[in-house]
C-alpha cells in the first residue's frame, strides 16, 4: 500500500475529526511511518498509535516530549499541538509565559484567506469588533440553553432549574444589548459566569465553592474545570487556525493579548459543556483520565467544534459586511 500523501491526510474536515488527546508522561514519535506515543510499563515500552488524519488536537502535558519527525507528521495532516502542565492546566505562567505562546500552529500556504478579510474588515474598527463579541456572547448563550436541558445530563442528575436559568440567561441578553464597550461586556461575562457556577452547585448539591484557577488544591470541581477548559482552548485554536484567523485577532478578551482569540471562540462550549461535566465528575469521585474522556466524548458527539466554526464563519460574514465602503 502507498503512503499518504500530505494532502491526502487531510481529507477528514476538522470539523469531522473524532480524537482530540491529552498525553502525560509519554515520548511523541514516529514508529515504522506512524505517530505513536511510548508509555513505560516495567522494562517494557508500551506504543499507542495516534491516528492523526482524524485528530484536531494534541496536548502535551507533564512530562512529555516529541520529535522533530512526529511534529512534520503532525504538522502534514494539520493537527495543532500545545504544551501544558499536568492535568491540562498550564504551568506555564509560573514561568511567565504567556499559555497562548505554547501552541504550535502547522504552517500552510494553503489555508483560506476570505474569513481573515472579512475579520480585518472591521477588527480596527472598535464598534464592530464590539458588535462581533456581543454575536459570539449570543451563540454562547444560545448553546448553553439548548445544552443544559439535554437528556445525558438529566441522566447524570444534573437537573437544573431551567426557569432559574432562563432569568439568568434573559438578563444577560438584555445587558449583552446596552453593553456599550468591552468592559462592560467582559463584566457581564463574568458576573453569568459566576451566577452559572451558583446554579450548578445547587444543582448537585455541591457545598461551598469558591472558583480558584491554576493549582486550585484538593478541589476537584476546580481541577475539573481547568483541566476541561483547556480542551476547550484546544478545539478554539484549531477552529481559528482551520479559518485562517490568527489567535492575535481577539473581539472580547483584549486586543494586546497575542492569543486572546482562542479564548473568545473556546468560551462558545465552555458553560455549555465543561462546566456541567465538571460538577457531575467531582460529585461522583471521577479521577482526571475518566472526566477527560466524559469531556471529549460529549464534545464529539455534540459537534462543538463544528458549532466554533460556524460560529466564527458567520460573525465574520456578518459584520464584515456592515464595514462601510
Amino acid at each position: 500500500m502507498d503512503p499518504l500523501s500530505p494532502s491526502e491526510l487531510k481529507t477528514i474536515l476538522h470539523s469531522k475529526r473524532a480524537n482530540l488527546y491529552y498525553l502525560e508522561h509519554c515520548r511523541v514519535l514516529v514508529n515504522g511511518g506512524r505517530v505513536e506515543y511510548v508509555t513505560d510499563a516495567g522494562k517494557r515500552s508500551l506504543y499507542w498509535n495516534i491516528p492523526i488524519a482524524n485528530t484536531t488536537t494534541i496536548l502535551l502535558g507533564t512530562g512529555t516530549s516529541i520529535t522533530q519527525a512526529a511534529m512534520r507528521e503532525l504538522a502534514k495532516a494539520g493537527v495543532m499541538v500545545g504544551f501544558c502542565g499536568g492535568g491540562g492546566t498550564p504551568l506555564f505562567s509560573a514561568n511567565e509565559v504567556d499559555v497562548e505562546a505554547a501552541w504550535f500552529s502547522p504552517q500552510s500556504e494553503y489555508r483560506p484567506t476570505e474569513y481573515l478579510q472579512m475579520w480585518v474588515k472591521f477588527w480596527f474598527d472598535d464598534d464592530l469588533r464590539l458588535a462581533a463579541a456581543k454575536a459570539l456572547q449570543r451563540a454562547r448563550i444560545t448553546r448553553l440553553r439548548e445544552q443544559w436541558e439535554k437528556r445525558h445530563l438529566q441522566d447524570a442528575d444534573f437537573n437544573v432549574n431551567m426557569n432559574r436559568l432562563d432569568d439568568l440567561l434573559q438578563r444577560t441578553l438584555k445587558q449583552i444589548d446596552l453593553a456599550e464597550n468591552n468592559t462592560l461586556l467582559l463584566t457581564e461575562e463574568a458576573r453569568l459566569t459566576k451566577a452559572l457556577f451558583k446554579l450548578a452547585v445547587d444543582t448537585v448539591d455541591y457545598g461551598e465553592f469558591t472558583r480558584a484557577k491554576h493549582g486550585s488544591g484538593a478541589d476537584p470541581a476546580n481541577r475539573f474545570l481547568d483541566h476541561g477548559n483547556y480542551l476547550a482552548y484546544g478545539l478554539g485554536a484549531t477552529a481559528t487556525w482551520v479559518l485562517g484567523l490568527p489567535h492575535a485577532l481577539a473581539v472580547l478578551h483584549g486586543k494586546t493579548r497575542r492569543g486572546a482569540l482562542v479564548f473568545d471562540t473556546a468560551d462558545l462550549v465552555k458553560d455549555a459543556h465543561i462546566l456541567p461535566q465538571a460538577f457531575i465528575s467531582a460529585m461522583r469521585g471521577d479521577d482526571e483520565q475518566t472526566f477527560r474522556h466524559h469531556c471529549i466524548d460529549i464534545l464529539t458527539r455534540s459537534e462543538a467544534l463544528d458549532f466554533m466554526i460556524d460560529t466564527l464563519k458567520v460573525v465574520a460574514a456578518q459584520t464584515g459586511a456592515k464595514v462601510k465602503a
